[in-house]
């Protein structure tokens, strides 16, 4: 477990679950397109990915998703409850996820924030990422339209 003065962050357990969703809802993270309980199934089903939530007492109030594909490390629901902003539980969240990823040998970590989300990528650019020149491309195996 990594703590800063007053968050605790470790793994999540399951009955930890219905909060971290409620959390994610609230920082408006989710999407009708993705269902946020089976996101967490799979991160917890493998070596490869885990969630982290920090808590201050019992409630958890930050979280990320973060895992690897073996080559990159990947961060996704990075999340700290609006009422908790501003007390550097965002930087400490993240920092955790790094270190979980050094800790596989894992040397480069990968973010997608939506290009007019400008706040987040203040935030990343403040803890020293780059933004870099790519393009998504995807597509929905089942047959699905596009999503945005």
């Amino acid at each position: 477990m990594t703590s800063t003065e007053t968050l605790a962050i470790a793994p999540i357990a399951d009955a930890d679950i219905p909060e971290v969703i409620a959390l994610w809802q609230r920082c408006g993270l989710t999407r009708p397109w993705n269902d946020p309980g089976a996101d967490i199934t799979l991160a917890r089903s493998g070596a490869n990915a885990d969630v982290l939530a920090g808590r201050i007492g019992d409630a958890i109030v930050a979280t990320a998703l973060v895992g690897h594909d073996g080559h990159r490390g990947w961060a996704y629901y990075v999340a700290v409850d609006p009422n908790h902003r501003g007390k550097r539980f965002g930087r400490a969240i993240m920092d955790t996820a790094e270190a979980w990823l050094r800790g596989r040998g894992i040397e480069k970590l990968m973010l997608l924030v939506r290009g007019d989300n400008l706040p987040v990528k203040a935030f990343y650019q403040q803890l020293g990422y780059g933004e870099q020149d790519r393009a998504v491309f995807a597509k929905w195996l089942d047959g699905r339209e596009p999503t945005p």
